[in-house]
This record gives structure tokens, sequence and C-alpha cells, in this order.
């Protein structure tokens, strides 16, 4: 097992994964941000790579893309500024991204410096099952990277047990059909989350899309294994003065 199945073997429960955009609040940020998340109790990190374009995105986490790649944040960049990053990070991270730049950098060439540099997945929300299992498949086996799909409210059953299939590390249960950031009420989403339960899925599931806080966090993890927390950290990294600070302060709130 890699870092990040070890991690989802090893804890059941109330996994708290937290994501950052890579070159945020600065372009020298990314390994501060991943310091400060990893010393104050997050259990994984969630490291999105900026793109123009990002589909799945609310504006909290689309105006922290456009301020990283202002700030001159890329592809090439981000793996320079990971070299030796496992020499201070233990816990698992994931990369999360759009196929576009990645098709642009060159797939193979993208996934093996991942790897090199000690990615333990990826999450591409616009990449087709099909393209997945004609193309990368055996690339992702291979190099024994992750890759995680997503399943909303909408995803028929037969269509989550092929994700769910075809994901490893985990599954990523998407809360709502809407973008990240968005209010949530979790009483509404209950038997969507219990419908998931009974399937007796092979991946353990993380819930993101809404979860912001303490309450949403428990909340979601009475059904799940644990939960991804996205803009409402963003939101707290934009003005902080001491990342470490406020990253503390942040999960303390959430897990406290």
């Amino acid at each position: 097992m890699n870092r990040l199945q070890k991690q989802m073997a090893g804890k059941r429960k109330n996994i708290l994964n937290v994501y950052c955009t890579a070159g945020f609040p600065k372009l020298d940020s990314t390994l501060e941000v991943m310091k400060a998340l990893q010393h104050n109790g997050a259990d994984m990190i969630e490291l999105g790579m900026p793109y123009s374009d990002p589909l799945a995105d609310g504006p909290v986490i689309q105006h922290s893309s456009s301020i990283a790649l202002a700030n001159g944040m890329t592809i090439h960049k981000l793996f320079e500024q990971l070299k030796g990053f496992r020499n201070e990070i233990t816990i698992p991270v994931i990369l999360m991204g759009y196929l576009n730049p990645i098709m642009q950098y060159g797939v193979e060439k993208f996934c093996t410096q991942a790897k090199e540099l000690g990615i333990d997945g990826l999450i591409l929300p616009d990449l087709p099952i099909i393209e997945f299992e004609t193309k990368y498949k055996s690339l992702f086996s291979k190099l024994e990277l992750d890759l995680i799909f997503l399943v909303t409210p909408e995803t028929a059953e037969a269509r989550i047990r092929q994700l769910d299939e075809l994901s490893s590390g985990f599954l990523y249960v998407v809360s709502t059909s809407s973008i990240t950031g968005t209010e949530i009420d979790f009483s509404a989403t209950a038997s969507y989350f219990n419908r998931l339960k009974k399937m007796n899925l092979k991946n353990p599931i993380l819930a993101g899309f809404g979860i912001k806080d303490k309450a949403s966090f428990e909340a979601v993890c009475t059904y799940t294994n644990g939960a991804i927390i996205g803009s409402a950290y963003i939101r707290k990294l934009e003005n902080s003065i001491d990342i470490n600070q406020t990253t503390k302060e942040f999960i303390d709130s959430i897990l406290g």
C-alpha cells in the first residue's frame, strides 16, 4: 500500500483532507502552507494546480487560482517547489487539477515526475472514464499513482460502481450538484449518503463541497470516512500574516 492507502486503512473515520491552491496566497507559499497543514493536524493534503477555467470550483477557489496564476504558478514551477518536499511532509498529498494543462505538459511526463517527487494520487474532474480506461489506466497502475473519481447525487448506481472500481485510495463524493463553497443542508442529503453507505463500496469515501466548519464536518462524517475542506480554508489564507497560526486556528475550529 502507498501512503494514501495506508492512511485510509489506518484511520477509518473523521479523516480531514484540506485543499490548498499551489502558489497562493504568494508564489512561494506552497510548501509553507503544506507544512502548516501537516503540523496542525490535517490527515492529507489536496494540492490544487491553478487553471484558468476550473469548471468544478466556486468563486473562492477560482479567485485563488487567478491569484496563483498571476503570481506565476505553472506545473513546471510547482514541480520545482516540490523537489525534496518528502523530507518534511509525510502525510498523503494528492494533486487536483484539470486535463488540458496536463496534456499540454505531457501526461506520461507529468505522472512520472509527480510520482518521482512523492505525489500519491490525482483528482482530475474532467477526465472521462473512457479516456482513462483506454489511454491512462496502465500508466497509473505502473506508477502506482491513485486516481480518485468523483460521484454526485445524480450519478446512477451502475456508474457509481464503475467509478468505485476504477478509483483507488478513496472515492470523492460530491455532496451537491453545485460548485465548491456552496452552502449545504446536510440533513437534505442524508438519503444520498445513506444510499452510498448501503452499496458497500470498495473504496472509503470522502465528501467534499460545502464542508466549512466543525458542524458540517461532523455531520458529513456520520455518513462517510471523512471530508474535504477547501473554500473555507482558502478564505482564511488570503489575508493571513502568519500562515501557520491561521492554519492552526482553522483546523482547531474543525477538530477541536
